[in-house]
């Protein structure tokens, strides 16, 4: 079964703690961190998103949120009985 970006979320979350969009993209490769977390919590998983502010090259004042896994989904009342792989083994 191949590794899907909502699989390599999670283990970043589960690694790192929270995740915003910008880390999502550099580390995963993933454009669209929002749709990812939809499905996930479609799924059963709970977040929380905290809002964050910065300031861009241009001295401009942004925003940008950073999830933070909640709840991980309890593995024996999934029905889909599928299990998220470790990206470091494979496994």
């Amino acid at each position: 079964m191949a590794i899907t970006q909502c699989d390599r979320v999670l283990t970043f979350m589960k690694d790192n703690g929270s995740i915003t969009s910008w880390e999502a993209f550099q580390e995963l490769g993933v454009t669209r961190l929002s749709a990812r977390i939809f499905e996930l919590k479609k799924m059963g998983y709970r977040f929380s998103k905290r809002r964050m502010e910065s300031i861009n090259r241009y001295n401009e004042p942004i925003h940008y949120d950073r999830y933070t896994l909640e709840e991980v989904k309890n593995e024996e009342t999934d029905n889909n009985n599928v299990s998220i792989p470790d990206l470091n083994t494979g496994v």
